[in-house]
């Protein structure tokens, strides 16, 4: 590994092209960092990159400038159709993101062409973009991108496209794989021409990303960048200038804490983490209600069409709260956010560290905070060994209202708030089961009646994780739930119809109900995705007709039918 060094963009050994460089002034780049000084020499002088490095230090830069200037030395001009560099990324914000930034660098440059293939577009769309406009440069989501190579029929022929690439990036690449895509990025490089160059960008090193280097890459040169410092000799993974905070409150209090934080601190813009798309649904609506006069917008991997146009927005707004799950964990790049609130902590604990890194990014100063259960709070010091991320005690806020029984109102006056409050309870409990870290996350020492308070339940919900058990210490609210309406006319209009029929049900049936197995959650959503799997399975062995590459099958050199 080479001495890494910071330095101006003048210094680097091959020297960068004028527009380049102007570029870079105007976006206000004068250095390069760490990574940025570390990567480019060598990407530059046709070398595969294995980049790890913390979040926030400047990967996107490291690999957008290697692929003009290696674009712009090709002895043969790129055709309109022909593709010299695909940027693989794991989420679609992450990938209108780095469009943006390659954006500003290939406007001074109209003879390179780019498009963005990500979910929740149409895909027939983006074929006739490419065909009209061409993509001399991609950036996408790697089930869009498989996608597209079996759009022959529709005039794409992107096999015979991408013939020409010169680079490929995987970037977050221990992302891409946590979020199962190892199956569409097999695919993806067995159908990629093998003389190219190769990127592979992660802020943590894990064995997956290891199997993927021996894959992907030839003979790869490692690069680690660590911050200076304190951090560098902790190998701490968090920014330097990052400010991590902890608060112990018990389950009936922490929304009260998080609501009395948010009102004092409305001026400045906030990331808001819970565990599932649910909660993210029920509180990002709670808090909608209970703290005014701010911009509140929620997002999650469940949204297929809004979440582009949501994102956009925040990253826009002066100040705000983003209500969201770990889909904005990693990578993003969103302008000033002050603080990054873990209302629920993560299911593992390197996405602990990637929540926090939405912050204090590229020199900039942040700040973190983490909601821990009194039973939860040895987790600080798994993180500062596990980790290597040192948190620091906030007291529990004086003078808290308690604002419970107002989301209760709201849900006796809406019965969209009661569904979506109860579906969140479900789905949190199913998600704790789920931690990694599961001899301090267990679910036998949750205390469900202060949890079903803290959701603000109305009554506990019937689901098979809580059968047989009493909670004396939970009161439900005195009210037969199916009486509580919609606000939206027409959805009541529709729940009535549905309590008629099932009132002629039960009188055709002598009075009996109609039995229906209560399957547990957890079991419902194991048969969903196995039916994806095999869905995706069935997809892939289109791209190849027989026979498909596993990330074993490249490595062992065998063919899997």
């Amino acid at each position: 590994m080479e001495h890494v060094t910071e330095g101006s963009w003048e210094s680097l050994p091959v020297p960068l092209h004028p527009r380049v460089l102007g570029a870079l002034r105007e976006l206000g780049f004068p250095c390069m960092t760490p990574v940025q000084s570390a990567t480019i020499p060598l990407f530059m002088k046709n070398k595969d990159v294995a980049a790890e490095a913390v979040t926030g230090s400047g990967k996107t830069l490291a690999f957008v400038i290697p692929i003009l200037e290696i674009l712009l030395r090709r002895e043969e001009k790129l055709k309109k159709s022909q593709v010299g560099a695909i940027i693989i990324t794991p989420t679609r914000e992450l990938a209108i993101q780095i469009n943006e930034v390659l954006a500003h660098f290939t406007k001074p440059f109209p003879q390179f062409s780019q498009i963005l293939w990500i979910g929740g577009r149409n895909p027939g769309e983006d074929v006739q973009r490419f065909k009209a406009q061409g993509g001399n440069i991609i950036v996408a989501t790697p089930g869009r991108l498989e996608d597209m190579f079996r759009r022959r029929a529709e005039g794409l022929d992107l096999a015979s496209c991408v013939k020409s690439l010169d680079v490929l990036v995987l970037d977050e690449a221990d992302r891409l794989l946590d979020m199962g895509f190892e199956a569409s990025i097999n695919t993806i490089l067995e159908l990629l021409p093998k003389q190219r160059r190769t990127g592979l960008f992660s802020a943590t090193q894990t064995q997956e990303v290891e199997s993927l280097v021996r894959a992907g890459l030839r003979n790869p040169v490692r690069i680690s960048v660590k911050e200076k410092g304190v951090a560098a000799s902790s190998t701490q993974k968090t920014p330097s200038r990052l400010d991590n905070y902890y608060m112990v409150c018990k389950a009936d209090e922490k929304f009260n804490q998080l609501v009395h934080f948010l009102r004092n601190h409305k001026q400045e813009k906030h990331l808001v983490f819970f565990s599932t798309c649910a909660c993210v649904e029920y509180y990002g609506r709670a808090l909608e209600a209970l703290v005014r006069n701010v911009g509140i917008l929620c997002i999650h991997g469940k949204m297929k069409y809004k979440r582009n146009k949501i994102f956009m927005q925040f990253r826009s707004l002066p100040s705000g709260i983003l209500v969201c799950t770990d889909v904005m964990a990693r990578g993003i790049d969103i302008p000033e956010v002050h603080w990054v609130l873990q209302y629920d902590p993560p299911s593992s604990a390197s996405a602990f560290v990637h929540r926090c890194g939405r912050t204090a990014r590229i020199g900039h100063g942040g700040s973190a905070l983490v909601f821990l259960l009194p039973m939860e709070e040895s987790y600080v010091s798994f993180l500062a060994i596990n980790q290597k991320c040192p948190l620091q005690e906030m007291r529990l806020q004086g003078h808290t209202v308690d604002v419970l029984p107002k989301l209760q109102a709201l849900a006796l006056a809406d019965r969209a708030v009661f569904e979506k409050g109860m579906k969140a309870f479900v789905s949190h409990v199913q998600a704790y089961v789920k931690h990694e870290c599961n001899l301090i996350f267990r679910l036998k020492d949750l205390d469900f009646a202060r949890l079903a308070r803290g959701f603000a339940l109305l009554k506990m919900p019937k689901m098979p994780e809580l059968r047989g058990k009493q909670f004396p210490e939970f009161v439900p609210v005195d009210i037969d739930t199916d009486t509580i309406p919609f606000k939206d006319k027409s959805r009541e209009k529709q729940r009535q119809k549905l309590l008629e029929q099932k009132s002629r049900e039960r009188v055709e049936n002598g009075g009996r109900r109609k039995f229906v197995k209560n399957k547990a959650w957890s079991k419902q959503k194991a048969k969903k995705e196995k039916k994806k799997k095999t869905s995706e399975k069935r997809q892939r062995q289109e791209v190849h007709g027989l026979s498909f590459w596993s990330l074993e099958g490249l490595l062992m050199g065998e063919n899997l039918l």
